[in-house]
């Protein structure tokens, strides 16, 4: 499996990653889209850098010169570049209003703290001037996470904390270490495996997200069968907040009250700024494999998923494309078009281990899919995913280009109710994406994280873009907010709740949750300068 090692390239600012390893479409993508949903070219073109129209920046002599002084004046940066870089996240949202030009969320300033004192004194110095401050990781967002609320504040900074970047310690007798929260992905994992170790944490966003976002976030890796989500890795955590710091966890389970790690974890900046992590790690695998089988449909492949979750052996990597999805050759993004689906249902499974604990693990396992009607495909299905498997992002921002309108969102439930929000979900998007001639958007589905319990649904769709795609994304948005609310799943698995979710959020919890969550913020940020406006109504 190619897993990067090294940190990525500056993010494209009106896409995805590397403007190197952008995707172009194939010719029989290209005449899918015209055909089957009357997708058009855009128009207008997507505005250049230097189109960007930005607000004057907002921030005060004094207030710049307070922030100088707290991390360095060459830490400071107010610039056009650092500003549109730090402009929103990566929803199709974010960038439709990028690819217009739109820079009027940019912060005022970007700073760029290197300790934990620095970030404290710089949560002092915006508390004191009424600052607003996004906590900004990799810029990875798909949630609307990194937009402040600007009314009541004197302006909005985001708090880049790629300074923080260190590997502080490794117990390896525990299995534990000590980082700090700017380390993205193929950083932390090249650092680890000089210690033989892994986080075994590789979800899409891997290349770019840092270990501080993966925590604030709860986010969830392709190979959460085997390694776990990211906050079932996190033992400890250091949060600065505007009251003062926090030191959360001290040993491997405790009894000692409520958990207080939980009210950080997946808190996206709201209630403090995650400085250090304490993380479970686990001995880096000698032995990988992938795999393809084939099921007849999707609830067959459901619940062959179903049963390894639930009776063993579960594969690290486990996941099933429906039929649209298998169709379409969505799991293997760099090869979308080129080749025959072969109908039915793909799934794909990953096995790391020692290589002969891999070996007996995949005969296990082929003897419990077969018996559930399963058909093997062989090694290259697997391995041809786990050579895209970071790819998806890119091929978006080449249909964007097209003229589609294609987002992706998730949740899930528990396993009795997914073939209802399966349905719900896509009746929700087909309603409210059909155009008035009848043409209807495509949506695929994929289950990709299981448990005893249940599993998550993760949905793309892609449709003709509208005059107005913003509009034509906020009705479908609310669609299926509510269609997984009525049918009883969760708003969110991985990506998080940011203010795309807040809403949705508030429901799902209930008014006495909401009571709950700003009695915290109210204790810790009592000026509310931390992220306004995200998360919490």
């Amino acid at each position: 499996m190619e897993i990067p090692d090294t940190a990525a390239e500056p993010m494209l600012w009106s896409g995805w990653g590397d403007p190197a390893k952008a995707a172009g479409l194939l010719e029989p993508v290209r005449g899918l889209l015209r055909e089957l949903l009357g997708v058009r070219e855009p128009a207008r073109p997507a505005a250049t850098f230097g189109e960007v129209r930005l607000n004057a920046p907002a921030l005060t002599a004094p207030a710049l010169a307070s922030l100088g002084a707290a991390v360095g004046d060459g830490h400071v940066r107010a610039d056009d570049d650092a500003r549109i870089r730090h402009t929103r996240g990566k929803s199709t949202p974010d960038l439709l209003l990028m690819r217009a030009g739109d820079g009027s969320d940019a912060p005022d300033a970007v700073v760029l703290p290197g300790s934990h004192a620095e970030v404290c004194e710089v949560l002092r110095v915006c508390a004191r001037h009424r600052i607003a401050v996004v906590p900004f990781g990799g810029g990875t967002s798909v949630v609307g996470g990194l937009v402040a609320s600007r009314e009541g504040y004197a302006g909005v900074i985001a708090l880049d904390l790629r300074r923080l970047d260190r590997l502080l310690s490794v117990d390896a007798e525990s299995m534990i270490v000590d980082a700090e929260p700017g380390l993205r992905g193929p950083q932390a994992e090249r650092l680890l495996a000089g210690h033989g170790l892994t986080l075994g944490h590789f979800p899409q966003s891997y290349e770019y997200a840092t270990l501080g976002g993966f925590a604030a976030a709860r986010s969830s890796g392709q190979a959460s069968s085997g390694y776990g989500r990211f906050d079932d890795m996190v033992v400890g955590l250091t949060v600065a907040t505007p009251r003062g710091t926090l030191e959360l966890g001290r040993a491997p389970k405790s009894a000692a009250g409520p958990d207080l790690r939980q009210l950080v974890l997946g808190s996206e900046g709201a209630f403090g700024v995650i400085t250090s992590l304490r993380l479970r790690v686990r001995r880096a695998p000698s032995g990988r494999a992938y795999e393809g089988w084939r099921f007849a449909s999707f609830p067959e492949g459901a619940a062959a998923l179903r049963r390894l979750a639930q009776d063993g052996p579960a594969p690290t990597v486990l996941r099933l494309s429906d039929e649209t999805e298998t169709m379409v050759g969505l799991a293997r993004p760099d090869e979308i078009g080129a080749l025959p689906s072969g109908g039915g249902c793909l799934a794909v499974l990953g096995y790391e281990g020692e290589p002969g604990e891999v070996a007996a693990w995949r005969e296990r396992t082929a003897a419990t899919l077969s018996a559930l009607g399963g058909v093997p495909l062989g090694p290259e299905p697997g391995e041809a995913w786990a050579r895209g498997r970071f790819g998806a992002p890119y091929l978006r921002d080449a249909l964007l280009e097209a003229g589609a309108t294609v987002e992706t969102l998730e949740t899930a439930c528990f396993w009795s109710g997914v073939p209802r929000l399966y349905d719900a979900v896509r009746r929700a998007l087909a309603a409210a994406l059909t155009t008035p001639g009848g043409v209807g958007p495509l949506v695929m589905c994929h289950i990709s994280h299981v448990y005893a319990t249940g599993a998550s649904l993760y949905f793309t769709v892609v449709t003709a873009q509208a005059a107005d795609p913003l509009a034509q994304w906020a009705a479908a948005k609310r669609a299926v907010n509510e269609a997984i609310g009525v049918t009883g799943g969760t708003i969110s698995h991985h990506h998080g709740v940011g203010r795309d979710h807040r809403d949705a959020y508030a429901a799902e919890i209930g008014a006495l949750g909401v009571e709950i969550l700003r009695a915290v913020k109210e204790r810790l940020d009592p000026e509310g300068i931390l992220n306004p406006g995200v998360l919490i109504p």
